[in-house]
């Protein structure tokens, strides 16, 4: 799945969609006119609607993906085979055998993502994305340089404000019911990249170490966002697609620099009452690989090689968006989106994800 060919099925798809009227970014201020849940994309979609000049949003979502075993290419892997024929990058330093000899066996991931939005016109709103990160992974350490003794298992864990993201959804077509923006936006390097923690290694050690890339808040780098989001709508159906990027524009102050990512979304809803819609989402995703390396990050386990990241995943979602339509919860917006990957092909070996989770609320003001 090349990143030219998921641009031009998500152009298609935006721009062949049969006409239709009203900004369903847009919050109704008459009271007694219902409001639409179908209004916004699925949660997990993010810059994917405009407001109108004047209109603050304010959100909360909450994110969670949860990764189990591991995977080189397609195809699964076990922990005794990582440790036993996958060579250790770093052999020949002091203390490296010629495998590895720590496999992550699972990773849990939560985020946080606090938001705002303000739209000075109608054809410009301004975002801004605040993220709360929490990570742990566990692992298996094999004693000594070679075999499938297990010596014992360890935790490490981070937490801390992500990097930041800002950018604004300018207006580039528009007509009935579809909408045409651009997403511009940027990732500033807030997020830690030098956290540590307390490791077990196959000599039976427990020293602290700089973590990997993996167990890290942030990028290190500033990070351009583009993007082209459409969406439409006709009757009680709904649908979209975005196409985004993250491009990183230099290497960070530890010498390495995150894999670019490309991906494309596409959606569908079906709203059988105003307060509730429901969504289908496909998603296909390419990231590479590191480049560079932080001189701190070593070791015989996987998730320190920068080769060992990145590739490209199919990913299905179901959701359910609901907005209030009367009284103090009129406007509110709670929304709950699920993903489960059909499709891994990863740089490995890498753990592959086995869910993830939004959930989300939402208030235009």
């Amino acid at each position: 799945m090349k990143f030219a060919t998921l641009t031009a099925l998500a152009l298609c798809v935006g721009l062949s969609a049969p006409m239709a009227h009203a900004d369903a970014g847009h919050t109704s201020h008459d009271t007694n006119q219902p409001l639409r849940a179908d209004g916004h994309a699925p949660i997990g979609v993010m810059g994917d609607h405009r407001h109108a000049r004047g209109e603050v949003m304010l959100s909360y979502r909450f994110m969670r993906m949860d990764m189990g075993g591991n995977r080189v290419g397609t195809s699964s892997i076990s922990n005794d085979a990582i440790a036993t024929t996958f060579p250790n990058s770093f052999f020949g330093a002091p203390m490296q055998p010629p495998t590895l000899r720590v496999v992550p066996t699972d990773m849990t991931m939560d985020m946080h993502m606090f938001g705002a939005m303000y739209a000075p016109s109608d054809n410009l709103t301004l975002m801004a994305m605040v993220p709360y990160i929490e990570k742990s992974m566990n692992h298996l350490t094999y004693a000594g340089p070679a075999g499938t003794t297990v010596l014992g298992g360890f935790k490490t864990k981070s937490e801390g404000i992500g990097d930041v993201k800002i950018a604004g959804l300018i207006k580039l077509w528009e007509q009935d019911d579809h909408k045409l923006h651009f997403n511009l936006g940027l990732s500033l390097p807030t997020g830690s990249i030098t956290e540590t923690g307390q490791i077990l290694t196959p000599m039976n050690m427990r020293p602290t170490v700089r973590l990997p890339y993996a167990m890290q808040l942030g990028s290190g780098t500033y990070d351009l966002l583009p993007g082209l989001t459409y969406a439409g709508r006709s009757g009680n159906w709904g649908y979209g697609a975005q196409l985004r990027g993250v491009f990183r524009l230099d290497k960070n102050d530890e010498g390495y620099a995150l894999g670019d990512e490309g991906a494309v979304s596409l959606w569908a809803s079906y709203q059988p009452q105003p307060w509730i819609s429901l969504s289908g989402r496909i998603e296909a995703k390419t990231v590479g690989h590191i480049s560079g390396q932080d001189a701190l990050i070593r070791g015989p386990v996987q998730t320190a090689d920068p080769l060992n990241y990145g590739g490209e995943t199919v990913t299905l979602f179901a959701g359910v968006n609901m907005i209030g339509q009367k009284g103090d919860l009129r406007g509110h917006r709670l929304a709950i989106e699920a993903g489960i990957p059909i499709y891994q092909d990863l740089n490995g070996p890498q753990m592959e994800t086995d869910y993830t989770l939004s959930i989300g609320w939402q208030k235009a003001f």
